[in-house]
């Protein structure tokens, strides 16, 4: 075996090692995580996630997840904890270790204090019947065979399990909260994230100039007013109403084809029945229609009315592609 395929055999085993394990805590869910997850959804209080070394790295990104979607979280340092961060946590809150062995030294002081205030408490840990296991109100039972490391000691296995379970609790909550699309931009109003959640066509409209023609405008007059929107497109306009639309593209094409222009309309060489968005759709749709159409610009309309032009690079300016 050369160096490279080495590598990938190390890399390989190490996945498969973590997926099956993965694939193993689906069978580990029980009763006691359902009602783990209903006495979060009922209380009134925070989620405190506490840890310690690895552990606490996955504890803030927890608590992360579940303020993103919904569940009030806050991360607290076991060691930490011992040396006056204890007051972090209120009355009604619920605490969640996390602890692969559920006995390290810090979890074994942590532990009793947070029982003495009356908070319940849940162990997020591959063995229960460690201390914290024997402790917890709540197991949330992250069990795996064996870490990925060749040696059985870098927390690998292990930390990806305490991350899935930490994901199966969040989403089992917003699925209970009924958290939409559109409480998920409330949380994420900055980022391509969020503005594709929120962002609608009418936004980037305003943006822009509103170019448009008659269907009897003349030629000379059409690329006048597309070269002074910027956008490279005219919507043709009757009565308020689009009828067509000219790009710079129909011009090019126009000029290879016609050698006399004077007589020339609107109506002539536009498009007729052009994609059209409502201005009050979201962005991420425009986005969609161009995409499908192979189109760079499409127009907007809001009650029927000509309403303006949304260009691709509105939605590139805005992070939406």
């Amino acid at each position: 075996m050369n160096h490279f395929d080495k590598i990938i055999s190390v890399a390989r085993k190490t996945i498969e090692t973590e997926g099956n394990a993965i694939l193993n805590l689906a069978n580990l869910l029980d009763e006691e995580f359902a009602a783990a997850v209903d006495y979060i959804y009922q209380s009134q209080g925070r989620v405190i996630v506490t840890g310690i070394g690895k552990s606490a790295n996955i504890a803030t990104k927890i608590v992360a997840t579940l303020n993103s979607t919904g569940t009030p979280a806050i991360f607290m340092h076991a060691a930490d904890a011992i040396h006056g961060d204890l007051g972090i946590i209120q009355e009604k809150d619920t605490v969640i270790c996390i602890s692969k062995s559920g006995n390290t030294p810090e979890i074994k002081v942590l532990v009793p204090l947070i029982k003495a205030s009356g908070n319940k408490l849940m162990g997020l840990t591959s063995h229960r019947d460690s201390f914290l296991g024997q402790q917890s109100d709540f197991i949330l039972n992250a069990y795996v065979e064996k870490e990925a490391c060749p040696n059985n000691l870098a927390p690998t296995t292990s930390t990806t399990a305490q991350l899935v379970m930490g994901d199966a609790l969040a989403m089992s909550l917003l699925e209970l909260r009924g958290f939409s699309s559109k409480d998920f931009a409330r949380f994420h109003p900055g980022g391509s994230l969020g503005k594709k959640l929120y962002l609608r066509v009418s936004d980037l409209t305003s943006l822009n100039e509103m170019p448009q023609v008659s269907p009897d405008t003349n030629i000379k007059r059409v690329i006048v007013e597309i070269s002074e929107k910027l956008l490279g497109v005219t919507a043709v306009v009757d009565n308020n109403k689009i009828v067509g639309i000219i790009t710079d593209g129909d011009l090019r094409r126009m000029l290879t084809k016609v050698d006399n222009i004077a007589g020339l309309t609107a109506k002539d060489i536009m498009t007729s029945n052009p994609r059209i968005i409502d201005n009050d759709a979201m962005a991420v749709e425009a986005m969609e229609m161009m995409d499908k159409n192979g189109i760079t610009q499409i127009l907007a309309e809001k009650d029927g009315v000509y309403s303006g032009v949304v260009h691709i690079h509105n939605l590139s300016k805005e992070g939406i592609i």
